[in-house]
């Protein structure tokens, strides 16, 4: 029996499982590339040991991991494993920031190409949908694609002091 395209997200424990279930599978599987787009991440579970495991098993030379966000201030604040990953895995990780956007106005997307997407559409109540569907994923590729014009680079790997 194959198992299902879509899987509905009714709340925060769905949306956090549907996230880790994917960084699990794209270290398994070895896609090319991952997009996150929040407005902050402050609801991911960016900063567990599991998820940084994964991400450090999916990254290498070849691979593009891709983060936009309104502001990264949550990340720093929340995630701080997920920060030390990413500084020694800044060879991968690519962060943007869409500052005209509003708050609540960013989509709430994981993008693992060719592979599954999670989406929510309601942000407050958690509900949203983990899928397979390629119909999905270019739908959500080019909202992606609307916030990335409009964003510049965020968030180094490492700051310089004077």
């Amino acid at each position: 029996m194959s198992e299902p395209t879509r899987a509905m997200i009714e709340s925060r424990t769905d949306f956090q499982n549907a996230v880790r279930g994917a960084f699990a599978e794209a270290a398994l599987v070895g896609c090319r590339e991952i997009w996150l787009v929040d407005d902050d991440f402050a609801d991911w579970p960016l900063g567990e040991r599991a998820v940084v495991d994964d991400l450090t098993h999916w990254a290498s030379a070849h691979r593009s991991f891709n983060v936009v966000a309104r502001s990264f201030d949550a990340i720093a604040r929340h995630h701080a494993r997920w920060v030390n990953w990413r500084r020694q895995f800044s060879h991968v990780v690519h962060c943007r920031a869409n500052s005209d956007l509003e708050a609540g106005q960013m989509p709430t997307i994981l993008l693992v190409p060719g592979l599954l997407s999670v989406r929510l559409h309601d942000r407050v109540h958690y509900r949203g949908v983990a899928t397979r569907e390629r119909a999905d994923e270019v739908q959500w590729r080019e909202e992606i694609d609307a916030v990335l014009q409009r964003s510049e680079e965020a968030f180094p790997a490492t700051s310089l002091g004077l």
